[in-house]
């Protein structure tokens, strides 16, 4: 079967025509440009999930735009995980031996990469350090999609002296800006409604992915979907599901994946492991279809995180019309209308009475589905991402690259 690759003409029915043409517009002013991602890892949390899907609707609309990789060792990894949480408010300390093994890593990674783009896109702190080694012959962008509310000092200003060699900054939120010399933009993330994450599913199909993991749908599904990351408070979840039992029955079913430059997510796993029981599934799996699935059939998904940078699992979601519980930090604050089209909870026993609430209540399930699905409609699918990128890089100079 010969593939294509997805263009804004896809999203037409769902943006409608003019915003269609409106960004086809802008694409066709960028089209000579050749344009790099760089990141940590091909799979596994949101970030590898928006540049899988943003690349190819980037080829797809005219703009060369390439997705790098960078490789590291174990150790370098655990590094970069502990910065990612000391980034997000966590204790870290950065000793003499940790910065070097970091910077010579990346330094490793900058030798086999030839950066030679019209825009290079460095994505969070991982790969941060390489535009040290390039000789910057045009506009280089850092991503930073981590919950910068509060990092920590020492750290923050270790990294800063990378930061500032950059001609801009994105972090998904305004509270995320830091005092810094590059210009600053605000891009939330979004989602991709036609991969096989979130594509419409058959009844069939549905059941045939919940069977093959022996999911029990006999009683009402409360689901969370996440990397195991000790931000997203999996065992919270699993605290207020066992308070919110002793009102209603229903099945937990908690699913995970382990990004490679994650190390701590399989301690994380493993120690959620103890908690299985028959109403309570843990599983670690790389299935998005089965995500799709569960997501749909599920009458609560939670997401109960302590720090979030954007929360794409909530638009994810959303988007299938589940009424979301959401921890009330970060990006889930700005997809969620509390009471609305979901809820927004500060601990576990607001989260157990809102399971509680909804799992009663079907008509709330029904007319918060519908206005959840709404938004991410309006706000959060990847060709407003991509409008936004398109919009930042032609803010640069036009003489560097735009047609005249």
């Amino acid at each position: 079967m010969q593939s294509s690759l997805p263009t804004i003409e896809h999203y037409e029915r769902l943006i409608g025509s003019e915003a269609a043409d409106r960004i086809l517009a802008k694409a066709d002013r960028l089209r000579d440009l050749h344009i790099v991602n760089v990141n940590s890892t091909y799979y596994g949390g949101g970030v590898a999930e928006i540049l899988s899907s943003l690349t190819l609707l980037m080829n797809g609309s005219g703009i060369r735009t390439g997705w790098r990789v960078i490789q590291g060792r174990p150790d370098f990894f655990s590094i970069t995980k502990k910065m990612h949480n000391a980034l997000q408010g966590g204790e870290i300390f950065f000793s003499d031996l940790k910065q070097d093994i970091y910077e010579e890593v990346v330094f490793e990674n900058a030798a086999r990469m030839h950066l030679d783009h019209d825009v290079v896109i460095v994505h969070d702190p991982q790969p941060l350090p390489l535009i040290e080694h390039f000789r910057k012959k045009a506009p280089w962008i850092w991503r930073c999609h981590v919950d910068l509310t509060r990092p920590d000092p020492a750290l923050w200003e270790y990294l800063s002296r990378f930061v500032e060699r950059y001609d801009a900054v994105v972090v998904s939120l305004p509270e995320y800006a830091q005092k810094i010399s590059p210009p600053q933009r605000f891009i939330m993330p979004a989602i991709n409604p036609f991969s096989t994450t979130n594509k419409d599913l058959t009844e069939e199909e549905i059941a045939e992915r919940l069977d093959h993991y022996d999911i029990p749908t006999d009683l009402p599904l409360v689901v969370q979907v996440s990397r195991f990351d000790k931000w997203k408070d999996p065992q919270g979840v699993i605290d207020a599901f066992r308070i919110a039992r002793k009102e209603v029955d229903a099945t937990l079913v908690l699913v995970g994946n382990i990004a490679t430059d994650d190390p701590e997510g399989q301690e994380i796993f493993e120690s959620l492991c103890s908690c299985r029981e028959d109403r309570i599934r843990v599983l670690s799996v790389q299935d998005t279809a089965f995500v799709n699935a569960l997501q749909r059939r599920a009458d609560v998904v939670l997401q109960k995180s302590l720090r979030e940078g954007f929360g794409l699992t909530v638009t994810e979601a959303m988007w299938k019309g589940a009424v979301v519980i959401g921890g009330n930090v970060g990006g889930i604050k700005h997809q969620i209308e509390d009471g609305v089209n979901g809820f927004l909870v500060d601990s576990v026993e607001a989260a157990a009475e809102k399971i509680v609430r909804v799992l009663k209540d079907p008509r709330l399930r029904e007319t918060m589905g519908k206005k959840a699905r709404e938004t991410v409609r309006s706000q959060f699918l990847m060709t407003r991402l991509m409008e936004d990128w398109l919009d930042l890089v032609t803010s640069f100079e036009a003489r560097f690259f735009l047609k005249k």
